[in-house]
């Protein structure tokens, strides 16, 4: 699989798991679109840095060529599904009265 398909997959999958596992999806709540705006600038920063000082660097055939800030446009899908995953996990485990003690 190229990192365009890992992404737009890895998108799928976390929106089809929010809308239909959680009881109240993120997706249809404000706080996660603020959180999402919050979090969406420094993620475009990173990814600029780590791309434009060739940190990180992705073969022409593994993206679809289109790049914000200086990184693929995949990365934008590949790190909502990040995101919304990883919210979605800390609420279902919250709501079920998982701790860390």
């Amino acid at each position: 699989m190229t990192y365009s398909q890992i992404a737009v997959t890895a998108a799928i999958i976390a929106i089809i798991i929010d809308l239909t596992v959680y009881s109240q999806p993120l997706l249809k709540r404000r706080a996660f679109w603020t959180s999402y705006a919050i979090i969406l600038p420094f993620q475009l920063l990173t990814n600029w840095w780590l791309t434009s000082r060739n940190i990180v660097m992705y073969s022409p055939d593994a993206i679809w060529g289109v790049r914000v800030a200086s990184a693929p446009a995949e990365d934008l899908l590949f790190g909502f599904a990040l995101i919304l995953s990883v919210m979605g996990i800390w609420e279902y485990l919250g709501r079920r009265g998982v701790s860390r003690d």
